[in-house]
């Protein structure tokens, strides 16, 4: 009989929480896993193997609960541009889970689910592909920084008491429609740039009739390239990671083998849904993440490339009960 194990999810109900979980209770060889979801605003769907802790891991009785008896923790909580709860809940919450899974006698490993927002992403120029080892860079304001922050703990936790952590580090995450969403000049984009206030919204407006795709460039008149990875490519990096030996102490790049060519989306979308794209000069710059040490060490590969994310997402059709969520500004 296969050793019970109990996984502790923060974020449970968020949009990557809520496909692991999925994933966990759907494949046989995740059987022996019970979940904990701790919840702070939303609960999942009941289930015989979700147990739930209600409260916000800013607080340390609530971590302490949480935690009982738990063997793996995956820490998806997080804040946006939030300053009056990040330092709260991103660095407090992170240090009070780190505490009590270092004294706990059913621990075994951690799991962070980190952000390229920690070495600027699309910020700050890079000349050369992002590795796991480039030194943090923050850009202006709190959600980067906590995401430094994050690592940073988690790094020290290694060094401080030899502790069995891994830290997945995500771009942007897209599902169902976002995709299509984030190209949007109405009010309904998800995340940025905000193409409507770039060329106004008179020009935006009459973008969305004829169904203009916007081609993001860089200072120097250059279509980005920016990092994605798809919710499904992810959690299966989360789930390859899960009691692996070489994931010990590691950080890891999570992303698609090359990041999403605006030029390349503008041709492709004029190609085969015959759109047509605007090219949009921005402040923004190009990154390359290199997911090779993943794919090395861990054996993971990601399943979406750029084709797959543009037509999974123009395809998507939502049903009348799944209404568009932004689950943050982006």
């Amino acid at each position: 009989m296969s050793e019970m194990k109990r996984v502790l999810v923060t974020g449970a109900t968020g949009k990557v929480g809520q496909t692991l979980i999925k994933h966990l209770l759907a494949e046989k060889k995740y059987d022996s896993f019970v979940i904990r979801a701790l919840c702070h605003n939303r609960e999942p769907e009941a289930n015989v193997r979700i147990e739930i802790v209600r409260g916000s891991i800013e607080h340390r009785d609530t971590v302490e609960k949480a935690l009982d008896g738990v063997t793996h923790v995956i820490h998806l909580a997080t804040c946006k541009e939030t300053p009056e709860q990040i330092m709260d809940v991103a660095v407090k919450g992170l240090f009070w889970l780190l505490e009590a899974c270092r004294v706990s006698p059913t621990f075994k490993q951690f799991i962070l689910i980190g952000g390229d927002a920690a070495v600027g992403h699309f910020v700050y120029p890079h000349p050369v592909p992002v590795i796991e080892s480039q030194k943090h860079s923050a850009y202006a304001g709190c959600y980067a920084l906590s995401k430094v922050l994050e690592e940073a703990m988690l790094e020290q936790y290694y060094i401080q008491y030899d502790f069995n952590g891994c830290c997945l580090r995500a771009p942007w995450i897209m599902e169902k429609d976002d995709f299509k969403y984030q190209l949007s000049f109405g009010e309904d984009v998800f995340g940025g740039p905000r193409w409507r206030e770039l060329v106004g919204e008179q020009q935006a407006d009459a973008y969305i009739q004829t169904g203009v795709i916007p081609v993001m460039l860089d200072p120097a008149g250059v279509p980005v390239k920016r990092n994605f990875v798809h919710v499904q490519d992810l959690v299966n990096a989360i789930l390859t990671s899960l009691d692996h030996p070489n994931a010990r102490q590691q950080t890891f790049n999570i992303c698609m083998d090359e990041p999403v060519d605006y030029g390349e989306v503008g041709r492709y979308l004029a190609s085969t849904r015959k759109l047509p794209s605007v090219e949009i000069k921005t402040q923004y710059h190009s990154t390359w993440l290199d997911n090779a040490k993943a794919k090395f060490l861990l054996g993971w590969r990601p399943e979406y490339d750029l084709q797959k994310m543009i037509d999974s997402a123009f395809d998507y059709q939502r049903a009348p009960n799944d209404p568009r969520k932004i689950w943050y500004p982006g």
